[in-house]
């Protein structure tokens, strides 16, 4: 998902500051970035609340946030 690492960058976040903010460990984020594993809906909604975008723009189905 290299859009999460994006939104994580321009937030200025790092993998454990994102971790806390959301419940998670960094190492599983780190693997949502490099597509080692998906994050399931609850983290998807999470996110997408998060960084203020749509699911479908996380996920690269959309260009529009």
């Amino acid at each position: 998902m290299n859009r999460l690492r994006e939104l994580r960058k321009e937030q200025e976040l790092t993998l454990r500051k994102l971790g806390n903010i959301i419940n998670t460990s960094n190492q599983n984020i780190s693997n949502w970035e490099v597509g080692r594993s998906n994050p399931n809906i609850k983290y998807l909604i999470v996110l997408a609340d998060y960084f203020n975008v749509s699911i479908d723009y996380l996920v690269g189905r959309s260009d529009v946030r």
